[in-house]
């Protein structure tokens, strides 16, 4: 325990802190800089610091190998010319990177990692980035009991991890659930354990329960190692006045960094039941369930006995991670949780700050010299070594020109002719004879691409399996689908997706560059998609608010691309799977339909309908496809509209932590939009910003969509023409022309737009003049708007 730039030893309660003037052997600074702040409101570990004003280091002797804790503690002040604030600097260990361009803003900081040291040496390492520098309060290096961090885990959702002892951890949270704060002083380990009130998404759903004099200890069970009686003897709890003949979950949200991989530990003891087996509830991670029908009596055959169990969760493109509990059907309505530990894993490159790991301490004087006679030597080696390279990669780089002339096409339903590339219509569209889209792609191209397929590089998860970003050797910025050989989506998914795009060019549905099916591998390359998907936009990540106007856009865009499914060739593809997840966003935020695995192809002209097993995403799934397993169009029109209400409440179409007549978006906002009060429900960001009529079109087109029967949902055509006439609306009235009160005239204007190209073709539309909106305002106005570019 190290306190940082002090002169002498510092003792806090029973723990002393040694100085590291004294203690010289253990640091390697190119300058002494030891800094003072006279503010005495703060513990006397972070009065003083160092500053690092180049490469330094700390080692350590390790006197037993295993897993140890590094904790580091940091208060910026300023002192002299050295603002601490705005410091920006690395730490590494000799295998991983803990923290990467790294600053401290205000207030007292405590980072603390879970480092496996396989050496007789830990060697912590502070490199300042560019012309910055860096600064510690103080440095602890405790070594951590081998039973707290088993080797193994369950992941999420299946299976077993093995590897855990490999892993560098860092705890981003320790909550203690319906307890108060433990500090460190009161944790024989030294963990601070926070209340779980910061986190809670309703606090008044529960209540805070103590019994500490019950904690159990049983044999073979959890110790007070694994949390302090202060964790088990309390529990957040479900509260009894509210969960009678309801059906809800407690949620708790916790910021987290997306593109890392999790360790989240549940800790139990039930310490609210009075006997065996009363106790019956579900455990979930984000929506999904992790542990279902949990008796934490069958567990540990005793009442008020610890048990805590762990799970990994990918973490791709959220900065918010929810774990919920709630009880089981049928059982009695209660649930509990006791601790929480949410622990973040290293990535592929060894790092937990999303920066490359940086491998050597500094060398001294003498290792300098030898490293100059080793240099040498292997200089000499890497340049023969360099021109065998130079040779073979000539070589290889003619074998790719011949290889890309051979490129095999994939062959519709199993073989035949490969079809030529067509001419590009004025609307924006490539018939279904111009497709020659999905080329095979080499492996290794896509190795190359995608940095052998890093976890860095992942921009998304799904059923099929990642979604990896990457850039191919000519430049082309590519999303490469990686299909999850466990994955339930296999080859007739991959084949469809491929069919569908190779059959279909359009402007607002992505587009499909080529695909891999080289050891035995299931891999398709899309365009990138900058901005990511429209839900990453509405809520649970980092992106700002859209604004009404530009989700009015991306609600047309994406009509148009589900139109043309609908009406692009002699046979309608249905979607079949739309959803917010599956509509992207390029760089200019316009949409494109994605993910077309699940699509099938429409009835033929003398049928209605066409009999399938029913395929879709929970929330979106129209219900009389799911009743009568009979799909159409209509289908697709009902999973848009609840899209639609997606985007005007901004929230998840499924929510099992709300109280039950909400869990359910589309059946929880049709109910407001049919009493006439659906602004009390939209998006707080958007508030005040949408005109009225505006919304109540947009509303009544989202309710047509959710109609329960087919025949009484809209064409995609009509949804789309009303789209646009709720964005001219806004627009008309953003620009001061006078409007009238909206009603909806889905179904009566449909000859207006039965033309595929209708909303394609950028026809002049003043031949429409003559037409009078039934709701007061002039068509001319309207169709005269539509053909600018804003109105657009």
């Amino acid at each position: 325990m190290i306190d940082c730039g002090s002169s002498s030893n510092t003792t806090l309660g029973n723990l002393v802190y040694v100085s590291d003037s004294t203690s010289s052997t253990i640091l390697s600074t190119p300058e002494n800089v030891l800094a003072t702040t006279t503010m005495n409101s703060i513990s006397r570990i972070y009065q003083t610091a160092r500053v690092f004003v180049g490469d330094t280091s700390y080692t350590f002797r390790i006197q037993r190998q295993g897993r140890h804790w590094i904790r580091l503690h940091f208060f910026p002040f300023v002192y002299q010319s050295y603002n601490m604030s705005s410091a920006s600097f690395s730490v590494t260990t000799q295998q991983f990177v803990l923290l990467d361009n790294f600053n401290v803003n205000s207030g007292t900081l405590l980072k603390e990692f879970s480092v496996n040291i396989t050496t007789n040496d830990l060697v912590l390492r502070f490199v300042p980035s560019g012309n910055s520098f860096a600064f510690l309060n103080a440095l602890e290096v405790v070594s951590v009991p081998d039973e707290l961090i088993t080797n193994d885990a369950t992941p999420n959702p299946v299976g077993n991890f093995q590897g855990l002892s490999r892993q560098a951890l860092e705890t981003v949270h320790r909550v203690n659930m319906g307890g108060p704060l433990i500090t460190s002083s009161n944790d024989t380990l030294g963990r601070t354990w926070v209340p779980d009130q910061p986190f809670l998404r309703n606090a008044n759903l529960v209540q805070a329960v103590s019994n500490v004099q019950a904690v159990n200890y049983v044999p073979g069970g959890p110790t007070s190692v694994i949390a302090p009686n202060n964790v088990y003897g309390t529990a957040a709890e479900m509260r009894p006045a509210n969960v009678t003949n309801s059906n809800f979950n407690v949620t708790w949200e916790f910021d987290v960094v997306p593109g890392f991989d999790y360790l989240i530990r549940f800790h139990f003891c039930d310490i609210v039941s009075t006997a065996l087996n009363q106790l019956l509830f579900n455990v979930y991670i984000f929506t999904q369930l992790v542990v279902g029908n949990l008796d934490l009596s069958s567990k540990t055959s005793n009442l008020a006995a610890p048990y805590y169990v762990d799970y990994i969760v990918t973490v791709s493109d959220m900065r918010r991670l929810t774990v919920s509990i709630g009880p089981s059907a049928g059982a009695d309505p209660n649930a509990i949780l006791n601790g929480l530990e949410v622990m973040k894993m290293n990535n592929s490159r060894g790092s937990l700050d999303g920066g490359p790991f940086v491998p050597s301490p500094p060398k001294s004087k003498s290792q300098k010299k030898v490293g100059l006679v080793v240099g040498i030597v292997v200089g000499l080696v890497v340049l023969i070594a360099v021109a065998l390279i130079v040779v073979m990669m000539r070589r290889r780089q003619r074998l790719r020109s011949h290889h890309s002339k051979t490129w095999v096409p994939f062959m519709m339903n199993g073989g035949g002719n490969s079809l030529s590339m067509g001419s590009k219509y004025s609307n924006g569209t490539i018939g279904s004879t111009a497709t020659n889209l999905g080329y095979r792609v080499p492996f290794v191209a896509l190795q190359e691409a995608t940095n052998n397929f890093n976890e860095s590089l992942v921009i998304g998860v799904g059923g099929f399996g990642k979604v990896y970003r990457g850039v191919l050797a000519d430049g082309t910025k590519i999303a490469a689908k990686r299909g999850n050989p466990q994955s339930s989506q296999g080859l007739a998914e991959f084949r469809t997706e491929i069919e569908m795009l190779s059959q279909f060019r359009h402007r607002h549905l992505v587009s499909l560059i080529g695909y891999c099916d080289e050891r035995n591998e299931m891999i398709l390359i899309y365009e990138y998609m900058e901005n990511g998907t429209l839900k990453s936009h509405l809520y649970g990540s980092e992106f700002p608010s859209l604004d009404w106007k530009q989700r009015l856009e991306i609600c047309i865009g994406s009509a148009r691309g589900l139109h043309y499914l609908h009406t692009g060739s002699s046979k309608a593809v249905i979607h079949r799977d739309v959803k917010s997840a599956n509509i992207l966003l390029d760089e200019n935020l316009m949409a494109k339909v994605a993910d077309f695995g699940l699509s099938k192809a429409g009835p033929e002209i003398d049928q209605t309908h066409v009999s399938t097993a029913v395929k879709g995403s929970f929330g979106y799934l129209d219900p009389e496809y799911f009743r009568r397993q009979q799909l159409t169009e209509k289908s697709d029109v009902y999973s848009f509209g609840v899209v639609l209400f997606e985007v005007i409440c901004a929230r998840p179409v499924i929510d099992p932590s709300l109280p039950r007549e909400m869990v359910n978006l589309g059946e929880w906002a049709m109910k407001w939009q049919r009493s006439g009060k659906l602004g009390e429900i939209i998006d707080p960001n958007i508030v005040g910003k949408v005109r009225p009529d505006s919304l109540r079109k947009f509303g009544e087109t989202a309710e047509k969509c959710l109609a329960e029967y087919g025949v009484d949902r809209p064409s995609m055509a009509d949804v789309l023409w009303n789209l646009e006439y709720a964005l001219q609306l806004q627009e008309a009235a953003n620009q001061g022309d006078p409007y009238e009160n909206s009603t909806n005239q889905i179904g009566e204007i449909s000859p207006l737009v039965n033309n595929a190209n209708f909303v394609e073709t950028g026809a002049n539309f003043e031949e429409f003049s003559a037409i009078d909106d039934l709701s007061g305002t002039s068509m001319s106005k309207v169709f005269s708007q539509l053909v600018k570019a804003e109105g657009r």
